[in-house]
C-alpha cells in the first residue's frame, strides 16, 4: 500500500509538472486534480489488486486526454508585462494612427505589431515586400505580431530548453499558451522613451536563430533597457528559411533577384524607419543598424548591399559576419541556391512558383533546413561581401563588434572531446595544417581537449570573421571598436549570445542567476552601446578607454580592459593561410 502510494504521488507531481512545462490551460490542472481525487479515494477501497491496476492505468490515460483538452491555445503576445496597461498618446505614421502602451514604470512606451510591408503571402510570396495597406481609425499596437513561419518544437521542449540551456525558468500562469506564428509576419516594434522627445538616436535591431527561427519579443533584446536611457529602438520579423531564402531562375526573371527575400525585408523595414520614426521622436538621420549571430551577418550583407546605402550610419555585429574570404555558415553561391531551390521544387513534384506558391506554409515550412541561406542574387548583393569590404565600397562609418568566449557551446553540448579523437576533429577541419595547429593547442588530457576544440570550434565559425572583418574596416579606415565578452553567470555565461542581456540593458531586475558584478557589466556595456548610437565612438566619462585598434580587444569581464588574444590570433593566421585572406 505504501509503494502504491508513493507510486501514485510520483506519478501525480510528474504530471503536473508535464501540465506546467507543457504550457496547458488552467482547465488542464483543475481536472487533473478533479480526477486524480477520484482516482485516490477509489485506491483506497476494498478492491482486487487487478482492479486496482486498471484504475492506475485509467488514470494516466485520462491524463493523456487531459493534456488534449487543455492545450495551450494560440495568442499574440503582449507588448508588456503587465494588466491593463496605460494607453499612450496617438502617433500617426504614414499609413494611419497608432496607440501604444506604457510599460510597468511609465518610463517608456512600446508599439507593437506595426506593418511595415504588405503580407507576403499568395502571390506575394517570394517577392520583393510591398507596401502596406493604410488603416483606418486609430490601430491599437499592444501585442506584437505572430513570429515569422518557422518549424516548431512542442511546448514542453521550449520550457526543457530554457532549463538545461538558460537555467532559467519562471512558473507563471501568464503565459500558458502557444505564441502566435504565421506567414504574414512583416511587422516592427518601437520602443521609446516616455514622453514628447525630438531627434533621439535609434538603433534598428535584427535578432538570431540561423535565419530559420526567432521572434521580435525576446526578453535578452527587448528595446526597454535602452529607451531608459533616451534611444529609440525598434526591431523586426523578417522571412525565415523557405520563405526568406528560396531561389527559382524564374523568380530571377521576375524580380531581378532570389534567394535574398529576408534581407529585402530588412531593407524595406529600414526605408519605413527612414519614413517614419521622426514621429516617435526619432532622427532619421542617426541610426544604427545592430543584429547578433544571424542577425549580425544579415547586417553585415546590408553592409555590403547597395540597395541600403543612405539607410543606416553605423554597424553593430555580434557574433557573426560574412566578410571572410570563405564565410562559415549561412552564406552561399547563387549556383548553390538554385540547385538547391531546384531541389526542393522536385520535392515538392511542382512545376513551377506558381505552384510552389499555391502550396501551404505548414507543407514547406520544414525545409528551413535546407533554405537558410543569404547568396549573391545580383542586386542585393553584387559581389561577396568580403570583395566589396576590399573595395571599401560599404555603407557603415563606424563599427562595434566582437564575439564570445565560449561561443561554441550550444553547438557542441553533446559532442565529447577526448585525447582519441582530439586530432581527428582538428584535422576534419585543417587537413594538412593539422600539426601546426597542434602546436598552437598542445592538448595533454581530456579535459584540455574539450576546452581546446570548443575554443578551435568557435573561433572557426564565429571569432575569426570578427578578426576579418577587423582588419578589413581599418584597412578602410572605418572607426572599428571590437570586443571579447568573457563574463560568467549562472544563465548563459560567456555562450553565444549571452552578452546580449548586459549590451541592451536587460538583465532581470530580481534575477538570482546574475549578481551584483554582472550588473555592474551591463551598466557600462549598454553606456558604451549608447555612445556608439549617439555619436559612433562608444568612450565616455568614468568608462575604460575602448581603443581603436586591430592589435587588442576590449574583454568585458568582471574587470573590463583592452587584452591582446595571441592564442586564438595564432590559428587566425593559419586560417589566413588555408582561405588566401588579406585585408591589403
Amino acid at each position: 500500500m505504501i509503494l502504491r502510494r508513493i507510486f501514485c504521488g510520483i506519478v501525480f507531481l510528474a504530471c503536473l509538472v508535464v501540465l506546467e512545462l507543457n504550457k496547458n490551460r488552467l482547465l488542464g490542472w483543475l481536472l487533473w486534480l478533479a480526477v486524480s481525487g477520484g482516482v485516490f479515494w477509489l485506491l483506497e477501497k476494498n478492491f482486487a489488486w487487478w482492479q486496482k491496476l486498471l484504475i492506475i492505468l485509467g488514470w494516466i490515460g485520462a491524463f493523456a486526454l487531459i493534456v488534449l483538452l487543455s492545450w495551450p491555445p494560440v495568442k499574440k503576445v503582449p507588448a508588456v508585462d503587465v494588466k491593463n496597461p496605460e494607453k499612450t498618446e496617438i502617433v500617426t505614421v504614414k499609413d494611419g494612427d497608432l496607440q501604444g502602451v506604457y510599460n510597468k514604470d511609465k518610463d517608456v512606451e512600446v508599439f507593437a505589431g506595426i506593418p511595415y510591408a504588405a503580407p507576403p503571402v499568395g502571390e506575394n510570396r517570394w517577392k520583393a515586400p510591398q507596401d502596406p495597406a493604410k488603416w483606418e481609425g486609430v490601430r491599437q499596437a499592444d501585442t506584437f505580431a505572430p513570429m515569422s513561419m518557422q518549424p516548431q518544437n512542442l511546448p514542453i521542449i521550449d520550457s526543457l530548453t530554457q532549463i538545461i540551456g538558460y537555467h532559467d525558468y519562471h512558473i507563471s500562469l501568464k503565459d500558458n499558451y502557444r505564441p502566435a506564428c504565421s506567414e504574414d509576419s512583416l511587422y516592427l516594434n518601437v520602443w521609446k522613451p516616455a514622453g514628447e522627445k525630438k531627434n533621439l538616436p535609434v538603433l534598428v535591431f535584427i535578432h538570431g536563430g540561423s535565419m530559420k527561427t526567432g521572434q521580435t519579443w525576446y526578453e535578452d533584446y527587448s528595446g526597454e533597457g535602452l529607451a531608459k536611457k533616451d534611444v529609440i529602438v525598434v526591431n523586426l520579423a523578417y522571412r525565415l528559411g523557405v520563405f526568406g531564402f528560396y531561389a527559382d531562375e524564374d523568380l530571377l526573371k521576375e524580380d531581378g533577384t532570389t534567394g535574398n527575400y529576408a534581407l529585402l525585408d530588412q531593407i524595406k523595414a529600414l526605408q519605413w524607419v527612414q519614413d517614419n520614426i521622426a514621429a516617435f521622436g526619432g532622427d532619421p538621420s542617426n541610426v544604427t543598424l545592430a543584429g547578433e549571430s544571424a542577425g549580425s551577418a544579415s547586417v553585415s550583407a546590408l553592409c555590403a548591399s547597395p540597395m541600403a546605402k543612405g539607410l543606416f550610419r553605423r554597424a553593430v555585429m555580434e557574433s557573426s559576419t560574412v566578410v571572410s574570404k570563405e564565410v562559415p555558415h549561412s552564406f552561399r553561391s547563387l549556383d548553390e541556391a538554385l540547385a538547391s531551390g531546384k531541389a526542393l521544387k522536385e520535392k515538392h513534384h511542382c512545376k513551377n512558383v506558381e505552384e510552389m506558391r499555391k502550396l501551404s506554409a505548414e507543407e514547406i515550412v520544414a525545409d528551413a533546413e535546407t533554405e537558410h541561406h543569404i547568396t549573391i542574387d545580383g542586386m542585393v548583393l553584387e559581389e561577396q561581401p568580403y570583395e566589396t569590404y576590399k573595395k571599401g565600397k560599404t555603407n557603415e562609418e563606424a563599427v562595434l563588434h566582437g564575439a564570445n568566449e565560449e561561443e561554441s557551446g550550444p553547438f557542441i553540448l553533446f559532442d565529447k572531446t577526448t585525447m582519441k579523437n582530439y586530432e581527428e576533429k582538428i584535422r576534419s577541419f585543417f587537413k594538412d595544417r593539422t600539426e601546426e595547429v597542434l602546436k598552437v593547442y598542445p592538448a595533454s588530457n581530456d579535459q584540455e581537449a574539450a576546452e581546446y576544440w570548443a575554443e578551435i570550434y568557435g573561433a572557426i565559425f564565429f571569432n575569426y570573421p570578427h578578426d576579418c572583418l577587423e582588419r578589413l574596416e581599418t584597412a578602410n579606415g572605418i572607426p572599428t571598436y571590437q570586443y571579447l565578452f568573457s563574463k560568467q553567470n549562472k544563465r548563459l555565461g560567456s555562450w553565444h549570445s549571452g552578452e546580449m542581456v548586459y549590451f541592451y540593458n536587460d538583465i532581470p531586475e530580481k534575477s538570482s542567476l546574475y549578481d551584483e558584478s554582472d550588473r555592474r557589466l551591463e551598466e557600462i556595456m549598454s553606456d558604451y552601446l549608447v555612445n556608439f548610437v549617439k555619436r559612433g565612438n562608444p568612450n565616455g566619462e568614468g568608462l575604460p578607454e575602448w581603443k581603436d585598434t586591430k592589435d587588442e580587444v576590449m574583454n568585458f569581464n568582471t574587470e573590463s580592459g583592452m587584452k591582446k588574444d595571441e592564442r586564438r590570433q595564432k590559428l587566425y593566421r593559419i586560417l589566413d593561410e588555408m582561405q588566401g585572406f588579406s585585408a591589403d
